[in-house]
């Protein structure tokens, strides 16, 4: 009589540690490219210097805190217009959509940080330690001065491209070169030296020893762009019907597969394509560059491995010629979310350049909703918020029209007019007065409009005038 096994199963799977292959090819380039482009980009950008005046900061890309807005070269976005900011990350994620519509996970395997990052982390490996079997070798050999070495001059590297990715993330949040006069000696808010210490610390994490964890199990991504691809959707498939059965050439039956392995050493995801569709697929293309220089070694036609839709494999087995490239890429569903992606950039656009240099609020005191002056006359209090978004010094007029006549003053001036300071806010009270006997005063609520203008700096008329429509409370009797 056996005993049963009462030994719990665990559920973890120990990290296997990948070692990609270099690989040459279009793919390959193209992601070279990418890598570059984007982390010029990433680093670059804040450095880069745009003249908005005297009063305003001059760095190009700006997420100012301090001054409770964001800056992007021309464009300034106040925190009331967050709706801008809603519209943008709606358009990411309608493009995130298309994208994977059309060509399943090419975010992935393309543009995402976690693949740019782990890209770069790969290459300073390789520069260090060697291809991918002195990388095995060297992992599997004992601590001794020469694993020592490298792997110290390794994650030294790793550290240093960790610090400049916090560095430049800290630098979008203020003035890139006093920040960085600040960082060296030491005079920065702690707030920078934090956040610069965590990003380091998780940069070098995920690009050095992550990895293909992030993409795995803490992204969430790969679980849901199941709900964005058909049976149109481009992505990396193999061609059994041609490759199989496996072997060697010279043995008649076998496919064009000769079993190599060149697709799996080079993925950094350490799957086999050959395996059929994968959650960890992320679609980069090294596969078919391997697959495709094995190809041209043996004579054999290229694209075993390739970009195709699951309607191209039913076609290829069938001897059809599979659909073009546009016919997947232009369906219903792409052009769905295209129009969609379109309209909501059009409507940003639009809001963008029909918004005024000028912002108006205005809340009526209703304790009391209005004072009976000594003559009889019915006053309203008005206060009046003016935001505004010129980088100087700005004077502001009131004036109102209604159906009924009333008589305009603000607390603490003679003239209807107030200096705004640039790029502030204001609070100015406004008295509205109807006279006794008046429509105004005998009628319960007479609506009223206010406008106000911006007269410059010289008193001379400006172009910007806004109106905001409001209710004066008359007596009523």
């Amino acid at each position: 009589m056996t005993t049963p096994d009462t030994e719990p199963h665990s559920l973890y799977a120990a990290r296997e540690p990948i070692f990609p292959r270099r690989v040459k090819g279009n793919f390959r380039s193209l992601k070279w490219w990418l890598m570059g482009v984007m982390l010029a980009l990433y680093y670059i950008t804040p450095w880069i210097r745009w003249d908005r005046g005297p009063l305003l900061p001059d760095q190009a890309v700006l997420m100012d805190m301090a001054g409770r807005r964001f800056f992007f070269f021309m464009i300034e976005i106040w925190p009331y217009e967050f709706y801008f900011v809603a519209g943008l990350l709606i358009m990411a994620g309608l493009g995130l959509f298309l994208f994977t519509s059309a060509a399943g996970r090419v975010w992935c395997g393309y543009a995402c940080p976690q693949t740019v990052w782990t890209d770069l982390f790969i290459l300073v490996e390789r520069w260090i330690e060697g291809d991918r079997n002195a990388r095995i070798r060297l992992h599997r050999q004992a601590w001794d001065a020469e694993k020592i070495r490298k792997r110290a001059i390794k994650w030294t590297v790793w550290l240093l491209i960790g610090l400049a990715t916090g560095g430049a993330w800290v630098f979008y949040f203020t003035d890139a070169p006093t920040l960085l006069n600040n960082l060296i000696h030491g005079t920065a808010h702690p707030v920078a030296y934090i956040t610069m210490a965590i990003l380091t610390a998780t940069t070098f994490f995920f690009g050095g020893f992550a990895r293909e964890q992030i993409c795995i199990y803490a992204c969430p991504w790969p679980r849901i762009q199941a709900a964005m691809m058909d049976e149109d959707t481009l992505t990396i498939g193999y061609r059994d019907w041609r490759g199989e059965p496996r072997g060697k050439q010279n043995v008649e039956g076998n496919g064009d597969c000769i079993d190599c392995m060149a697709c799996v050493n080079v993925c950094p995801m350490g799957i086999d394509i050959r395996d059929g569709q994968q959650m960890a697929c992320i679609t980069c293309g090294l596969c078919i560059d391997a697959c495709n220089d094995t190809m041209d070694r043996i004579g054999k036609p290229r694209d075993l491995i390739s970009y195709m839709a699951l309607t191209d494999e039913t076609r290829e087995r069938a001897g059809q010629a599979p659909k073009s490239i546009w016919a997947h890429v232009f369906r219903p569903r792409t052009i769905m979310y295209t129009v969609l992606w379109a309209g909501v950039g059009i409507a940003l656009v639009v809001a963008l350049f029909v918004r005024a240099d000028i912002d108006v609020n205005v809340t009526p005191v209703r304790n009391p909703q209005f004072v009976t002056l000594s003559d009889g006359s019915i006053r309203n209090t008005y206060d009046l918020r003016l935001r505004n978004k010129h980088g100087e010094d700005r004077w502001f007029t009131f004036s109102a029209t209604s159906d009924a006549t009333f008589v305009l003053s603000i607390e603490g001036g003679q003239e209807l007019k107030v200096l705004v300071p640039a790029n502030e806010t204001k609070t100015q009270r406004l008295f509205v007065t109807a006279a006794k006997g008046s429509i105004g005063a005998q009628s319960e609520r007479t609506p009223i409009r206010f406008w106000i203008q911006d007269v410059g700096t010289t008193g001379s008329p400006g172009t910007d005038r806004v109106s905001y429509d409001t209710i004066f409370n008359g007596k009523d009797d």
